[in-house]
C-alpha cells in the first residue's frame, strides 16, 4: 500500500492533520493507497501560493508557459505504462480505456501548448476621432480545479493544461476515489521546473476541500466536472464571492436511430457508446429511441452484441470489454434504477444483474418495454444500462429527447441530410453526433444546456473560459 502526497508550493506534503483516507480498488474491494485528508489549513497554504505564483506567471510570454505544457506531456510518455496501471487498478478501466485517456492527456498538454501565439485580442473602430478601442484577453487569475473519477487523469489536462497556457496558476482537487494518478502526475510537473505555486494538489473529502476552494474569496474560477449535486454546492459556494464557475456536469443522452441508418454501424456505436468506460460517462448514450419500422432487427443486432460483452478484473486480460463500477453505492444505484424500472413494466433483454461477489461488476444490460414516463429515461444511470422506446416519427422522437432536465451529448443514425439538420437543429443539448459513437474532440467545445452545465471546456473556447476580456480606449492627439 501507498501513501500518496499533496503538492503545495512545489513540495510534497502530508496534510497539516496527519491523517489519511483509504482509496480502494473496485476490481478487488482491497486497499491500495492512502491520501492526505487535506484541510482547510493546507487549502489556503495552496491558496495563498498560487495567488503568488500567478502575477509573474501573467507576465511570461506564453510562448514560455508552452514550454512547460510541452515537457509535461513528454514526462507523461516517459512513464505511460505506469500511469495506464494505476488508473486501471483506482478506477477500474479496462486497459484499453485507460491507454486511451493517458493518451489523450499526453494529447492535450501538447495541443493547449500550441495557443502560445492564438490568445488573441480585436481592434474596433471607434465613434470618436483620434481614439482607437482595443479588446486584450488577460489571464482570469487562480484557478481551483475540482476533477471527477471517472477520467482523473484526462481531467487534470482540461483544466490545468488550458488555465496554464492562459497565464493562471491552478489548485487542484483530484476526486477522493481515484487520487493516486494527479499525486504521481505532481511529480512530472515538478520535473519539469515549472515555477513554485502554479500547480497544486490538495486530496481529501470534497465537502470539505472543494467547497473551501469554491468558497473562498482567493479564487477567480472554479472549474468543477462532477454530478449535478456537486455543482449545485459548489454555485451556492462560490455565490458570495460572485466567483465565476464553469461547469460540466450530468447527462442522460438520447439516441435516436432512423429506418435509413447503417445499422450495423450503429448497434456497434450504440454499444460502444454505452459500455465505454465502463458505462460511466457523461455523455454515455443513456437512452435509445429506434424507429418503430426497425425495431425489432434493431434489437436483435443489440442483443447478440451486449451478451457478447465480456467483464471482469481489467488486469485479468487484456481483451477485458468491461471492468468494474468505481465503488459499491455506484452498483447499489445502478442495480436500485434496473430494479425500480422492472417495477415500472420494463423487460430485461439482456443483462440486469451483478456480476460475481467481489468488486463492483454489473452486466451490460438491455431494457426492452420501456416508456416515456419511467424514471431510467429520465434519471442519469451512469452505469451500462440501455433502456429503449420505439417511435412513429420525427416530432415525437424530438419531444421526446427534449423532455430531459439534462442537456450534454445526443446522437442521430441517418443517411438523410434533411432529416440530421433537422434533429441538429431542434435537440437541446450542447453535442450532437451523427453516425458515429459518443466522444469529443479536444480541438471541439464539450458543453451542455440545462443541468448539464454552464460553460465548458475544449478547443480556443475552453481556453476563454480562463480569460477575461479588457478593454482600453486609447485617446490620442
Amino acid at each position: 500500500m501507498k501513501d500518496l502526497k499533496m503538492y503545495i508550493n512545489g513540495e510534497f506534503v502530508e496534510s497539516s492533520n496527519g491523517k489519511y483516507i483509504e482509496v480502494l480498488n473496485p476490481s478487488t474491494e482491497e486497499v491500495i493507497s492512502r491520501q492526505p485528508e487535506g484541510t482547510l489549513e493546507d487549502c489556503d497554504r495552496a491558496l495563498d501560493a498560487a495567488r503568488a505564483a500567478q502575477k509573474s506567471w501573467a507576465q511570461t510570454p506564453a510562448c514560455e508557459r508552452a514550454v512547460y505544457l510541452t515537457k509535461m506531456a513528454e514526462g507523461i510518455r516517459k512513464r505511460e505504462k505506469e500511469f495506464v496501471e494505476i488508473i486501471m487498478r483506482e478506477q477500474g478501466k479496462t486497459r484499453n480505456w485507460a491507454s486511451i485517456e493517458v493518451g489523450a492527456t499526453i494529447a492535450y498538454f501538447d495541443y493547449m501548448a500550441s495557443f502560445a501565439r492564438h490568445i488573441e485580442g480585436e481592434i474596433v473602430e471607434s465613434d470618436n476621432r483620434g481614439e482607437s478601442i482595443l479588446i486584450s484577453k488577460k489571464p482570469i487569475g487562480v484557478v481551483a480545479g475540482i476533477l471527477p473519477w471517472n477520467f482523473p487523469f484526462f481531467l487534470i489536462a482540461r483544466k490545468a493544461g488550458a488555465a496554464l497556457i492562459a497565464g493562471c496558476s491552478i489548485v487542484i482537487k483530484p476526486a477522493q476515489l481515484t487520487p493516486e494518478n494527479c499525486c504521481e502526475f505532481a511529480k512530472v510537473v515538478d520535473e519539469t521546473g515549472l515555477p513554485k505555486g502554479l500547480f497544486n494538489v490538495v486530496t481529501g473529502k470534497g465537502s470539505v476541500i472543494g467547497n473551501a476552494l469554491a468558497a473562498s474569496p482567493k479564487i477567480d474560477i472554479v472549474s468543477v466536472t462532477g454530478s449535478v449535486g456537486a455543482g449545485e454546492s459548489i454555485m451556492k459556494a462560490a455565490a458570495n464571492n460572485i466567483t465565476k464557475v464553469s461547469l460540466e456536469l450530468g447527462g442522460k443522452a438520447p439516441v435516436v436511430v432512423f429506418p435509413d441508418a447503417d445499422l450495423e454501424l450503429a448497434a456497434q456505436a450504440i454499444l460502444d457508446s454505452r459500455i465505454g468506460n465502463n458505462g460511466q460517462i457523461c455523455n454515455n448514450a443513456e437512452r435509445l429511441y429506434l424507429h418503430k419500422d426497425i425495431y425489432d432487427k434493431m434489437v436483435a443486432l443489440l442483443t447478440e452484441k451486449f451478451k457478447a460483452v465480456k467483464v471482469g478484473d481489467p488486469f485479468s486480460a487484456d481483451d477485458i470489454d468491461m471492468g468494474p463500477l468505481v465503488e459499491k453505492r455506484a452498483l447499489e444505484s445502478v442495480q436500485a434504477k434496473v430494479a425500480k424500472a422492472i417495477e415500472q413494466g420494463a423487460k430485461v433483454i439482456v443483462g440486469g444483474n451483478r456480476v460475481g461477489n467481489k468488486g463492483y461488476f454489473f452486466e451490460a444490460t438491455l431494457l426492452g418495454n420501456c416508456r416515456q414516463d419511467m424514471d431510467i429515461i429520465h434519471e442519469e444511470t451512469f452505469g451500462p444500462v440501455l433502456p429503449i422506446i420505439p417511435f412513429d416519427n420525427i416530432e415525437q422522437v424530438i419531444e421526446w429527447c427534449n423532455d430531459c432536465e439534462y442537456g450534454l451529448a445526443s446522437s442521430v443514425f441517418t443517411n438523410d441530410i434533411n432529416t440530421a439538420s433537422k434533429m441538429v437543429r431542434e435537440l437541446e443539448f450542447g453535442e450532437t453526433y451523427i453516425n458515429r459513437f459518443h466522444f469529443e474532440a479536444i480541438q471541439g467545445f464539450h458543453a451542455g444546456v440545462k443541468k448539464s452545465g454552464i460553460g465548458g471546456a475544449d478547443g480556443k473556447h475552453g481556453v476563454e473560459e480562463y480569460l477575461r476580456t479588457h478593454v482600453t480606449y486609447l485617446q490620442t492627439r
